[in-house]
């Protein structure tokens, strides 16, 4: 038995559009490109800049200050007890004091991350030898007794972030089956339940997040919405590129500079300077607060996402508005005569 040949066939087979799975490959290996290069480059020499420390007193503040250089940003203040509350605030990564005249006191928050208060320590260390003095140590807000590398919040957010990425790519590539206010209550319901989720299983579950549930879940919510109305947003506007664009803003980008592996001050200066103000980092941010401090600087991380969300909802409805009033337009016009001729022809 004989089958025709598919060019034989009814309509002939379309041929290949090379223009289509070279933008595909090209897409494929920028994004590898900017992962790898983004999280092996920022681990490649990673450096402690404007560490923050509480140091006791003038002499030892401006001493440790000239020392070590830009590496911290000292601040002076005028007790032991003044620079452990900036610690246990979340101020300051270490306070750092002579309480003997060959004995340095150094007290740190281990929920910085290791990266932070290693680095920490190493200066202060060398510091002290540098001084012979004694170096007595004490971790004044040491991390969950299930995230002994402080690394859950890294992958809780990640977690969150990618799956809401996915979700609004496969929306996105669905627009023509789904409508925009089923997608919309999609991206909204999934941000809550993946909040509930996420929260329950790092929180009560497995005890690796410290923050209360209620907060964590309100940010791991926030932060789905945040990914996944901007990632709509960039798909609407910008097509292919607008979802590439997420990828290395918000996946890429965005986790490696999170704060999470690598603390906020070992990153290098780009890397601080975009931290705070992308959605993994904020999350991150926010869920170490409420977990391992007071607190108060929670909230300007919360807003953060609230805005992400925001301008991603914005511009998704922004951009239904303009493609229904040129279509709008579009069937406004009059249809154009056709010359007789046309109506004759074969």
């Amino acid at each position: 038995m004989s089958f025709p040949h598919p060019a034989r066939a009814g309509n002939a087979a379309p041929g290949t559009q090379h223009s289509a799975w070279i933008a595909l490959v090209l897409t494929g290996l920028i994004i590898g490109t900017a992962f790898i290069a983004i999280y092996v480059g920022i681990q490649r020499s990673p450096a402690p800049l404007h560490l923050p420390l509480a140091v006791v007193g003038e002499p030892l503040a401006t001493a440790t200050q000239k020392g070590l250089g830009d590496a911290v940003t000292v601040t002076e203040v005028t007790s032991l007890s003044a620079g452990t509350q900036m610690v246990q605030n979340g101020d300051a990564v270490a306070a750092v004091a002579l309480t003997a005249p060959t004995t340095l006191q150094f007290d740190y928050a281990g929920a910085k991350g290791l990266s932070e208060s290693g680095a920490a320590r190493a200066l202060v260390h060398g510091v002290a030898d540098h001084a012979g003095l004694t170096l007595q140590e004490k971790d004044l807000v040491p991390l969950a007794q299930y995230d002994s590398r402080g690394l859950s919040a890294f992958y809780v957010v990640f977690g969150v972030t990618l799956s809401s990425f996915v979700l609004a790519q496969g929306l996105t590539g669905a627009a023509d089956k789904i409508r925009l206010r089923h997608r919309l209550y999609a991206m909204g319901g999934f941000a809550v339940l993946i909040g509930v989720v996420g929260a329950t299983i790092a929180g009560p579950i497995l005890g690796a997040l410290t923050a209360p549930w209620p907060l964590l879940a309100a940010t791991l919510a926030l932060l789905s919405a945040s990914v996944a109305f901007t990632t709509k947003a960039l798909g609407a506007w910008l097509g292919a590129a607008g979802i590439a664009l997420a990828v290395i803003t918000l996946t890429i980008v965005g986790n490696a500079v999170s704060g999470a592996t690598i603390g906020y001050d070992i990153l290098p200066s780009w890397g601080q300077a975009v931290s705070a103000i992308l959605p993994p980092g904020a999350a991150v941010r926010a869920v170490n607060d409420y977990g391992y401090f007071n607190g108060t600087a929670a909230w300007s991380s919360l807003g953060v996402l609230a805005l992400w969300a925001a301008a991603g909802f914005g511009l998704v409805l922004l951009r239904s508005v303009a493609r229904v009033n040129r279509t709008k337009s579009a069937e406004s016009q009059p249809n154009p005569k056709i010359p007789e001729a046309d109506l004759t022809h074969p």
